[in-house]
């Protein structure tokens, strides 16, 4: 069963099989089907009984070693398993609040300068966008050119430990090379 001339009996449902690619990438898998007019062998990596598994679509002229390690008893097991629609929803939801929260930290209408230092300063301390404004703690302002200066509001102790952050946080970006 070696070498990349594999006949479609290497890859019959259900057999599990270990393939070296030409790319050097070792892979194992259960085989779902095999398309001869494409030269694609689909494959299930992981295993059956677990909750995560992956889908690997290979075309067979990538395929430099395949090795038969096993057997499944019926390979519909494999294909038509039932997918957890409550972790489902509950890994989309998730990502959808991931990717609400990653937008909300992108300024609109600001500078690629005034990002970087919103960037720097939410490293540190909870910060977000108010128009152009950055506004840390819920309580002091940034405003326009983001310089110490223009550090207002919230209370004196507050409103020093954001000049201060800004401070140092200009002068990391500023040695990285970022034009302030």
């Amino acid at each position: 069963m070696e070498g990349a001339g594999s006949s479609s009996r290497e890859f019959a449902e259900g057999c599990k099989l270990q393939i070296k690619t030409t790319l050097g990438e070792d892979i194992e898998g259960h085989v779902l089907t095999y398309d001869k007019t494409l030269n694609i062998v689909v494959l299930q990596e992981g295993d059956s009984a677990g909750a995560r598994r992956n889908l690997r679509f290979l075309k067979t002229t990538f395929i430099k070693d395949v090795k038969l390690v096993g057997h499944v008893q019926d390979a519909f097991d494999l294909k038509f398993s039932p997918p957890d629609m409550k972790s489902l929803r509950d890994r989309e939801e998730a990502a959808i609040k991931q990717a609400e929260a990653e937008a909300e930290r992108i300024g609109v209408g600001v500078t690629a300068e005034a990002q970087d230092i919103f960037d720097a300063l939410s490293k540190t301390l909870p910060c977000r966008w108010d128009k152009t404004t950055i506004l840390v703690m819920n309580d002091v302002c940034v405003n326009q050119p983001y310089l110490p200066e223009n550090v207002i509001g919230g209370a004196s102790a507050a409103n020093e430990r954001v000049r201060k952050v800004l401070e140092e946080e200009r002068k990391r970006l500023q040695s990285r090379g970022v034009a302030l």
